[in-house]
């Protein structure tokens, strides 16, 4: 199978048909073979309908329906999973991403040997205030960050190489570092390709400033799990070894002032606090070392979502 078509979406019922009708002209244009696995994130309204109707008429359309909302890496992980596709394109179901771009997208990777292509949205139809300039800023940050350099990480048009998807896990709301993921896990070979930005047709985007907030928390998660996730001691029991180190020092400094040269009202020092503070945090730390090495050890899947129904999938 060529491709491997990946939507997450939560409430687009009206968006569906057009999106299907859309992406089966393009496959069928360019003879290629293919699924589209579309994962219902929790819809309240008659999305999930939609996917059973396009079901009914194409059999090659999948679906899983979450049992609640779980977020936008959720349902990309199931359905990374589920693809069976030599290459893998996610997108966006709101008809802002352009499945015309599929093919040249397809072309490219394979004759650049490219692990991931991205997106990148150089012109766009959203509030330049309140999501181009954050985008922009956000993307700086994380490509000085993560070294993976981007224009447009958070582009939800990208293609990846099989392997890729199947080595890497998304939780949280990691969907937007998927490129950094990989990068992790030794794909280094990405690369970017602008595409068409659509202007949204139906409804209102679903994501907020708390996004920002919540995309910077995930990008720290990322680049320290990166580096000592196989390893916390490294970095516990060095940072810990050091702070233990400071306050054993001041406290032989504390202990020959007052025993060797009769110094007295120690406890009245700021310093003696400091020693005591920073005997305390260093054993802390070397602990949590101890304690991140035993959960490295004993990890489990972390990926655990009630799915209330699939339709054209095992399981």
């Amino acid at each position: 199978m060529d491709l491997s078509v990946i939507i997450p979406f939560l409430n687009e019922e009206e968006s569906l048909p057009e999106l299907i009708s859309w992406i089966e002209r393009v496959m069928e244009a360019n003879n290629y073979s293919y699924e589209v696995i579309m994962i219902d994130d929790g819809s309240t309204d008659e999305s999930w309908s939609q996917v059973c109707a396009l079901r009914a008429k194409n059999p090659l359309i999948r679906g899983i329906k979450f049992q609640r909302n779980y977020g936008k890496s959720a349902a990309l992980n199931e359905g990374f999973k589920a693809a069976q596709g030599d290459y893998i394109i996610t997108m966006d179901a709101d008809l802002q991403d352009s499945p015309d771009e599929i093919p040249e997208l397809y072309n490219m990777i394979k004759e650049g040997n490219f692990d991931i292509v991205s997106g990148w949205k150089k012109k766009r139809f959203d509030n330049a205030l309140t999501k181009n300039l954050p985008s922009k800023l956000y993307n700086a940050v994380t490509g000085k960050m993560s070294g993976v350099k981007l224009h447009d990480m958070n582009c939800g048009l990208k293609i990846y190489k099989k392997k890729v998807i199947k080595c890497i896990e998304v939780y949280g709301e990691m969907h937007r570092y998927i490129p950094v993921l990989a990068k992790w896990a030794g794909f280094r070979n990405i690369t970017e390709k602008p595409v068409a930005h659509q202007a949204r047709k139906y409804g209102v985007s679903k994501f907020g400033w708390e996004r920002f907030v919540n995309g910077f928390l995930d990008l720290a998660s990322i680049l320290f799990v990166g580096k000592y996730g196989k390893k916390p001691m490294h970095i516990f029991g060095l940072w810990g070894t050091i702070v233990f180190l400071i306050g054993a020092a001041i406290w032989i400094y504390l202990g020959i002032a007052k025993f060797a040269f009769q110094q007295y009202n120690m406890t009245d020092r700021p310093l003696f606090y400091v020693g005591i503070i920073s005997l305390v945090i260093g054993t802390q730390l070397f602990l949590a070392g101890f304690i991140g090495e035993l959960i490295s050890r004993n990890s489990h899947d972390r990926n655990f979502y009630l799915i209330e129904e699939k339709i054209g999938l095992e399981g």
